[in-house]
């Protein structure tokens, strides 16, 4: 059975290679220079939208696609979606669940990143951005923060005028966060409610830190959803072909 997961997360990584005695194609969409690599064929760049991913899943034979991005890529999930429908290749989605709060959290939860970078000032000055170089851009306006930044390549302007980039790639551990917000004496953090390791919210629920959290996403309507590898592999097993020809 031929299967194309779109993302370069962990989990379209370790499905990959759960997926033995099935043909799959991994796609990333390229925007890190340096990405790892899950096991298996892999594609690199975008399709160049609906028809083009469409025209891939047709012309490959592809069974099943299985959308395996980061849950906050929303344009990458929009097309998968539009392009399963127009072929009537079953969609999968593998989402990681989202961060639920615990007992000594101080959460404010915003929709969008210009929510978010307009309650900061009410609530630190030293801030620690955690939700991507892609981020970045929605706090430049924001002259009396001061920002650490984390992202695996370097961010391009539009940037605060008073950023730091420390370049790294986790996983992360508490006292590693720790050190670093204690370090840096940050005074709030700022995250997408991306899901998967948690090292920085426990490192500020320790420390007594406020966390800004953008809200996901919904995902793709219509679209069969799983949480972990294992329900995808098992949904997989099950899976009829749809393979035409």
């Amino acid at each position: 059975m031929p299967v194309l997961i779109l993302g370069g997360t962990a989990e379209g990584r370790a499905l990959a290679a759960a997926l033995s005695g099935y043909q799959v194609i991994s796609s990333l969409a390229g925007r890190t220079r340096t990405p790892l690599l899950p096991p298996g064929e892999v594609r690199i760049g975008g399709f160049g939208g609906v028809e083009g991913l469409a025209t891939f899943l047709l012309e490959r034979r592809i069974d099943v696609l299985v959308d395996a991005t980061h849950p906050f890529a929303e344009s990458i999930s929009a097309n998968a979606a539009a392009a399963a429908s127009a072929t009537g290749v079953p969609l999968l989605v593998l989402r990681r669940p989202g961060w639920t709060p615990q007992a000594g959290d101080d959460w404010r939860r915003v929709p969008d990143l210009a929510q978010a970078a307009a309650l900061l000032p009410h609530l630190g000055h030293r801030v620690f951005l955690t939700t991507g170089r892609q981020g970045i851009a929605a706090f430049a306006g924001l002259d009396e923060c001061w920002f650490l930044a984390r992202s695996v390549e370097p961010p391009e302007p539009p940037m605060p005028a008073r950023l730091e980039v420390l370049l790294d790639r986790g996983p992360f551990t508490v006292d590693g966060e720790l050190r670093l917000l204690h370090d840096h004496r940050i005074d709030v953090l700022v995250s997408k409610d991306s899901g998967g390791s948690d090292a920085k919210l426990v490192a500020a629920r320790e420390l007594g830190i406020p966390v800004v959290l953008v809200d996901r996403p919904a995902p793709p309507p219509a679209a069969i959803t799983v949480a972990t590898v294992e329900e995808a592999v098992a949904w997989l097993r099950k899976a009829p072909t749809t393979r035409r020809g």
